[in-house]
């Protein structure tokens, strides 16, 4: 929020789960000031964006009629407590090229001219720019209405809450804590995967447990005493007592002494890690117990007619860069002090080459691709930043594709120097049983890079989603990567102070000290933010390294792992993000300080659903794993690795066509999708057929009941046809024309037939009651007439029957009812009829 010179700073209640003892006990607040930042969460609102917003996500600042130059689309851009929100006037859905949450920004420049104008609404009405650069290679420029104070609020809001000063200003702690899943302890899964390690649960056979009693867990660093980066439980050799681990902590920079990450309980070769050597200038430190300790990793082999195990100490800096550390204290180790030993420099760069070479490789993309931030798909770039001297992608210009091949030659280098050195390692313990110590400066960079990857190729479970959660949570987050760090996030101090003030950078020193705070913390500061003001000194791109690795990985062995390239990106990019918890602060430590576990969502657990909701066929997995085939570790040989661009997570930006690279994961997901598809219109076609056959079914069982009812309607027909012949000839007997006409009656289902009958005589009829004669008859379904007898038919079925009896023949019918094949009728009528002399004619 904004904030005058003149208004009294606020101060920011704390949650108790933050509060230290000394807090409690003296009960004032006012004396802490929280960087006179209001809490975000107190404010409400939405602005009109509910549908696009996830849970507990508010809009601080919006503008209208902004276009997305990459692309040329209008829309409203949103700035919320997790994401930069970018959504289309058109199409009223999101932009993923312009929506990126604010803790993957990296950069951000409001100063930014066009040299050359490609649209003609832009000659006539210029634009405020404003340039936004992203960790995951994107760079976006949006396109401001002048004279309006929309760019000013979307860009204050953005220096101001993509780089908070305080932990739990972070999209992650806005949830509800009851809400999350209490369960999810990273202790105990790192417990379960020590648990497997030490032969607990491991596929081999009990009897070939011949090492497993080398190694023991240790409680030593449960309160983080022995070394606050390293987590509460660790894996040491069993001859190394807890009081040699202190003594040696002290030879090894931040304590971070030699252990145990990956033990082979069959060989008996193990690979460790830890941080340089405290050996000086000269080089001629030494300490006891650090080469008691390291000489305990490398055990005796079970043959004794074997050659004694040998041990590698691999330091992945250059050899003159470990040389140069010798003047701050540091330095590397000498094998004439540890036995059975050889000393090997892998020459991997520092962080800050790491982080300046992709920064080149990011922008050279974003001029050059089809979908660029300076608005046009041409070559020609036209954001003057200094980034881009108008060369030319595929234009024929040679020394924009000599630029780009030293770009990404010098990236892809990086890489294969973390392959290579990888590669070698676990091929030592492979092959030769040995076991190998692998440092940098720290221990948490470059150590962590090779002792991951080196895992993923030596043990076969690192290489499924299980596999590769338990590696990240053990090699990565335990064991202390400075995540806070390498992403530019707060995180506590342990410098100074409070032990809950929150740091932008926490290995700098204190809060006075961080030079971010100076350009960051005041809204009302230059418009012309510094670039290199808004990035941390620290920030680094060394868990993307990791992954590009395991990207080559893949192509290389594209059967060998459970995940796919999706998977890696979709990863990244929740690391990024800081949606969740499991990757803020620099360690166990920290996280467990700042009650992250309990307040915030977890990252596997979303991506657990994530896969669930797609099934077998979601992106993530691997169409082509096999895990019969690659149960053993991967060595691969040198000459293949050479790595290429990951298009999947480079070009998704700029070139997304290209982003798929063309290569057998992804033709495999196209023709996974394919035959996903081809399963559903195939359940579909089985659904309507069913439904088919179902009416069908139906319509051929309505079909019987009317030709039942036919049929006795027929028969019913046929009957009364016989009738009608028999009553004719009764009626003819008796000297009547008979005149037949039909009535059918609905309601109770029978057929009428009425007959009249006149007579024919010769002389003039006389006028009396029996000058006419009428009869009816209804000819009724067999169902439909009683079992009277048959005497009584008549008088039962007549409907003009009263309670004299019948009326013949002064009725205006009779009612006959046949029951079987034949004639019945009341005769009993007949006999009172009065047959006179005159009906019949005379002889």
């Amino acid at each position: 929020r904004a904030r005058d010179d003149n208004e009294k700073p606020r101060r920011c209640r704390v949650p108790r789960r933050f509060r230290s003892p000394e807090m409690e006990a003296s009960g004032s607040w006012d004396a802490i000031d929280w960087n006179q930042i209001e809490d975000p969460r107190s404010r409400r609102s939405s602005q009109g964006m509910e549908e696009f917003l996830l849970e507990d996500e508010e809009v601080y600042a919006q503008g209208h009629g902004v276009v997305l130059l990459n692309t040329d689309e209008a829309g409203i851009v949103s700035v919320t407590n997790f994401r930069l929100l970018f959504v289309s006037q058109v199409t009223k859905s999101i932009i993923e090229l312009g929506t990126i949450p604010l803790s993957t920004i990296e950069k951000l420049n409001d100063d930014v001219k066009l040299q050359s104008v490609p649209r003609q609404y832009d000659k006539k009405q210029p634009r405020e720019l404003l340039q936004v650069i992203g960790k995951d290679m994107r760079v976006i420029v949006f396109a401001f209405r002048p004279r309006t104070k929309q760019k000013n609020e979307v860009f204050d809001a953005l220096r101001r809450y993509a780089k908070p000063s305080q932990l739990w200003e972070l999209y992650a702690f806005s949830c509800d804590p009851s809400t999350v899943d209490k369960k999810s302890d990273p202790k105990m899964r790192l417990m379960k995967e020590y648990h497997r390690l030490l032969s607990e649960g491991s596929e081999f056979e009990v009897e070939k447990y011949y090492f497993r009693n080398n190694w023991r867990l240790t409680t030593v660093n449960s309160s983080y005493s022995l070394c606050s980066t390293y987590p509460s439980q660790l894996i040491v050799p069993k001859s190394i007592s807890d009081e040699d681990l202190w003594q040696a902590s002290t030879f090894r920079a931040g304590r971070r002494l030699p252990i145990i990450s990956w033990c082979n309980p069959v060989s008996g070769a193990v690979l460790a890690r830890s941080s340089q050597p405290l050996v000086g200038l000269m080089m001629n430190f030494r300490n006891n117990a650090d080469e008691k300790l390291v000489s305990a990793l490398c055990t005796q082999n079970v043959d004794a007619n074997l050659p004694p195990r040998k041990l590698y100490i691999v330091d992945a800096r250059p050899r003159a860069n470990a040389l140069a550390n010798g003047a701050k204290g540091g330095g590397s180790e000498s094998s004439s002090n540890y036995p059975k030993s050889e000393v090997l420099f892998l020459g991997i760069q520092n962080i800050h080459t790491m982080r300046d070479s992709l920064s080149r490789l990011r922008d050279y993309v974003d001029a050059h691709g089809s979908i660029s931030s300076n608005g046009s798909s041409s070559a020609v770039s036209l954001v003057g930043d200094r980034r881009n001297r108008g060369s030319t992608w595929g234009g024929g210009s040679l020394n924009s594709m000599t630029q780009f091949s030293s770009m990404l030659g010098e990236w892809l280098n990086h890489i294969q120097n973390i392959l290579v050195g990888a590669s070698w390692i676990a091929a030592q313990i492979a092959q030769e049983s040995a076991s190998v110590l692998v440092h940098c400066s720290d221990g948490w960079d470059r150590t962590t890079q090779l002792i991951a990857l080196a895992c993923l190729l030596l043990d076969p479970y690192y290489r499924t989603f299980d596999g590769f959660q338990a590696l990240v949570e053990k090699d990565w987050l335990a064991f202390g990567h400075p995540f806070a760090e390498r992403l530019g996030i707060p995180t506590v101090s342990e410098n100074g102070g409070s032990q809950y003030e929150l740091l932008r950078q926490p290995s700098v020193g204190n809060l006075t000290s961080s030079p971010s705070r100076g350009s960051l913390g005041t809204p009302g500061s230059s418009s012309n933010t510094s670039v290199q003001s808004q990035t941390s000194n620290n920030s680094s791109p060394i868990l993307l390294q990791w992954l590009d690795c395991i990207a080559q990985l893949l192509r290389l062995y594209p059967a060998a792992f459970q995940f796919s390239s999706k998977f890696l990106v979709d990863f990244m990019d929740c690391v990024l993000s800081c949606r969740f918890g499991n990757f803020l602060c620099n360690s166990e430590r920290e996280r467990e300080q700042s009650g992250v576990t309990s307040s915030c969502h977890c990252m596997w657990t979303y991506l657990a659903d994530l896969r669930a909701s797609g099934g077998s066929f979601h992106e993530h997995i691997n169409p082509f794993y096999d895990r019969e085939r690659y149960w053993l570790p991967l060595v691969p040989p040198a000459a293949a690795l050479a790595p290429t661009l990951w298009p999947q997570f480079y070009l998704r930006w700029t070139c997304p066509p290209e982003s798929q690279g063309g290569g057998l994961e992804s033709h495999g997901h196209s023709m996974r999708k394919k035959y996903e598809a081809s399963v559903k219109s195939k359940e579909m076609a089985e659904s309507r057929s069913r439904d088919i056959k179902m009416k069908m079914e139906s319509m051929l069982t309505d079909l019987q009941r009317e030709r039942r009812a036919s049929s006795s309607a027929l028969a019913m027909a046929q009957r009364a046809r016989r009738e009608n012949v028999a009553i004719k000839r009764a009626i003819q007997t008796i000297g009547c024309t008979v005149n037949f006409s039909t009535n059918e009656n609905q309601v109770d289902k029978s057929e009428e037939m009425s007959y009249s009958f006149r007579r024919e005589a010769d002389t003039v009829s006389q006028q009396d009651d029996n000058a006419d004669l009428s009869v009816s008859i209804s000819a009724i379904e067999d169902s439909l007439v009683s079992e009277t007898p048959s005497n009584q038919v008549c008088e039962t079925l007549c409907p003009f029957r009263s309670r004299e009896g019948c009326r013949w023949p002064h009725a205006a019918c009779a009612q006959l009812g046949s029951q079987f094949v034949g004639l019945k009728a009341n005769f009993d009528a007949f006999d009172r009829l009065s047959v006179k002399d005159c009906y019949f004619p005379k002889e």
